[in-house]
This record gives C-alpha cells, sequence and structure tokens, in this order.
C-alpha cells in the first residue's frame, strides 16, 4: 500500500479522540473557512464538526494507517503520511485544527504482559508505532524538536490570515505540572502566529493509570493567527 493510500477499512482503538464539547466549539470557529486540515487526525474525529454546521472541505493527514482506515467515508480527503512532511502547496489552507500528542504517560511503549488497564498509544493500536509517530514520543527533546517541525509545516501551508485551532493540555510527572501547553503557546509565538484567543475548559481524566488522583482537570484551546512571514 503506498502511503498516501487507504485501501481497506478496519477498526482499532484510538486512546486520545477529541472531547465530544470541543467538536461544537471547533465548528463555530471555523464557520466560513474553506479548506480546513487536521494533521494528527487520529480516526478523523473532526469529521463531526460537520454536524455543527462546517460546509467547507476537511482535510486529515495521519501517520498510522490502521487509524487512518477508520476516516473514510467522513471526510473529504486522509493522507497516510508524516506530519512533518505534508503533500499540500503552500498557504492551501484557510485553517489547521488539531491536537498534538501530550508527551505523558500515554506515550509508554513496552509491551505490558501483566493484563493490567492501559490506556497508551502502543496497547491501542496493538503494535509498535511507527519512528516518527510523536504518540511514542515522552516529554522532553525529541518530542519538542519533532512538533517544531510540524509547527513550521503548518505554518508552509496555511494562508495568510489562516487560524491555527490548537487543542492541548498539560500532565503530570513525578507529582509537578510540566507546562506542555506554555510550551506549544510559545513555540508558535516564535514561529510567527499570533495569539487570538485562549480558552481553558474543565475536562474529565482517565481514573485509572499513575498520577490517577492528580489529572490536570482543563485543557487548553488556542487560536492562532498567521499574518506573514517566519520570524
Amino acid at each position: 500500500m503506498k502511503r498516501n493510500q487507504v485501501m481497506k477499512k478496519k477498526e482499532t482503538r484510538h486512546p486520545a479522540k477529541y472531547t465530544d464539547k470541543f467538536i461544537p466549539i471547533f465548528a463555530e470557529m471555523l464557520k466560513g473557512r474553506i479548506n480546513v486540515l487536521d494533521p494528527f487526525a487520529g480516526t478523523c474525529k473532526i469529521s463531526e464538526i460537520k454536524k455543527y454546521g462546517f460546509e467547507g472541505k476537511i482535510f486529515c493527514n495521519e501517520l498510522e494507517p490502521e487509524w487512518a482506515e477508520i476516516g473514510l467515508g467522513k471526510v473529504d480527503s486522509i493522507n497516510v503520511g508524516d506530519a512533518e512532511f505534508l503533500p499540500y502547496r503552500d498557504g492551501f489552507f484557510e485553517a489547521v485544527c488539531t491536537s498534538p500528542t501530550y508527551g505523558n504517560r500515554m506515550a509508554d511503549h513496552h509491551e505490558a504482559k501483566d493484563g493490567s488497564r492501559r490506556n497508551t498509544y502502543r496497547h491501542a493500536i496493538g503494535r509498535p508505532l511507527s519512528d516518527e509517530n510523536t504518540g511514542r514520543m515522552q516529554w522532553g527533546n525529541e518530542y519538542r524538536d519533532k512538533h517544531y517541525r510540524v509547527w513550521l509545516e503548518v505554518h508552509r501551508v496555511l494562508a495568510d490570515g489562516g487560524i491555527l485551532i490548537l487543542n492541548v493540555k498539560n500532565h503530570i510527572r513525578k507529582g509537578e505540572e510540566v507546562d506542555v501547553c506554555g510550551w506549544h503557546k510559545e513555540t508558535l509565538l516564535k514561529i510567527g502566529f499570533n495569539l487570538v484567543e485562549e480558552l481553558d475548559i474543565e475536562v474529565t481524566g482517565l481514573g485509572f493509570g499513575a498520577n490517577a488522583d492528580k489529572r490536570v482537570p482543563s485543557e487548553k484551546i488556542y487560536v492562532f493567527e498567521k499574518t506573514g512571514n517566519l520570524h
């Protein structure tokens, strides 16, 4: 199978879909936009904005074919590939709406043998993730370097005046809150995006696993605008 094609549909679990309450928020923010891209699309749940009146075209990019397959028939186009190397011309999209991985324990990729309950990307897909999948990257230099390169690519394919809607969340590591949101925000500002809006939305986290009693109780939705060239 070619990397940019999806040949068949097969159900596979994904451990980190968009929170349902975010979908109508995205739909309102994207109103009037013609082409929208989710470069970290997972199972293409972004397609549900159509239920709330979105009338443009939805493009999805997902590295793992099993997850991309679930989006067949739900969006206008699905590309199977690395978000760092998107197959679209400069300035093609009026909007990008996405949620990166958070660099938390969901990136654990050992193969558990003890039968305990786990909710990681590795266990959900049932095999090791592709090397460039951020779902296998713990918080650290590899995670940050990869996302920096992806945000440069997003800047390239986004038109001047286009918006980037970013859903992201902090996590707890060794009892301390890791400022994942702040890093993404500052990185996008340094690249050349302008921050238009910032929402803090209460969510319910997982009730099991490490730090289950110390979940960060909210997620961020940032809206950035591309106003010109890279800084």
